[in-house]
């Protein structure tokens, strides 16, 4: 039975004077403990209205989820809603500015993690995947939210562009080992300071900058999800890691990559899922994302 939510709640104010900052525990045991699959046969199965997304504007994580479900065309088939963008120790909540929790009624998104663990003492992140069905979390991982959402509802929806497609999946995990690692988690380390990050950062962006040359995505003629991973980086860069332009000029100083990163920014999936003023510095200039990208 779809649960219907009880009557509209909101966290109030961030209220870091009460409750502090949010910091992430240090308990034993992994970051993400959440981290069920969508299967054939198994616990959780793909139906249509059973799953929804908690995601975070401001996330790219949850960004990367959000573009997927797009491209997956699951909008009328997984629900998604959005935490404020502010937190103080309570975590993430639901304020008025996004509406409040669709599914249960929620005030904090704490509260999807205790119903599913008692005593709930790790990190309570976004995105993360609600079963209606159990009244309980499936996964807090990111990576496989996304894959399951790619390849795991294709009998329920027609997909606008297959992103995680049998025969590159190899390819999409092995650019992830590289691009991971030294693009998405090592851009915050590069705007720390010069040193070994910034350097493997600024070659990453080279070598991408060549291979973009030769090619429309990531991995030839096909989008997928190696581009989406890659993405949600590159749109925060001018606006956050590199806002000061501490790293280097600017994303446009890599031609076939700012052409690429402005090729997917005018596919729906990506424009419709970003909100600059989630994730971007104060006084950041927003580079022109609409000029055509000529490729």
């Amino acid at each position: 039975m779809v649960q219907q939510p009880h009557v509209t709640q909101f966290a109030g104010p961030v209220d870091t004077a009460t409750y502090g900052e949010y910091s992430i525990p240090g308990t034993p045991g992994p970051l993400l403990r959440f981290t069920g699959r969508i299967t054939t046969g198994g616990e959780f199965t793909a139906e249509p209205a059973r799953y929804h997304i908690y995601g975070g504007w401001f996330c790219p994580w949850s960004h990367r989820v959000a573009i997927t479900r797009a491209l997956a065309g699951l909008e009328d088939i997984v629900g998604m809603s959005f935490v404020d963008d502010d937190r103080d120790g309570r975590g993430w909540a639901f304020r008025e500015q996004y509406g409040p929790d669709p599914v249960n009624g929620f005030m904090l998104l704490r509260q999807a993690y205790e119903a599913t663990e008692e005593g709930f003492d790790g990190h309570v992140s976004v995105p993360a995947l609600w079963d209606r069905a159990t009244s309980r979390l499936v996964s807090n991982d990111t990576h496989g939210i996304g894959i399951d959402l790619a390849s795991r509802f294709g009998h329920l929806a027609t997909p606008v562009t297959d992103t995680y497609p049998e025969h590159l999946r190899g390819s999409i995990e092995e650019l992830d080992g590289w691009l991971g690692p030294t693009v998405n988690h090592g851009v915050r380390a590069a705007a720390a300071a010069p040193g070994p990050a910034r350097d493997a950062l600024l070659e990453a962006f080279e070598r991408l900058d060549d291979r973009l040359s030769r090619s429309r995505y990531l991995l030839g003629d096909d989008l997928t999800e190696a581009d989406i991973r890659l993405w949600v980086t590159l749109v925060r860069y001018d606006v956050g890691a590199n806002a000061g332009r501490a790293i280097n000029p600017g994303l446009h100083v890599y031609p076939h990559l700012w052409a690429y990163a402005r090729e997917l920014y005018a596919i729906p999936a990506f424009r419709d899922t970003t909100d600059f003023a989630t994730f971007s510095r104060p006084g950041a200039a927003l580079p022109d994302w609409s000029t055509p990208s000529g490729r």
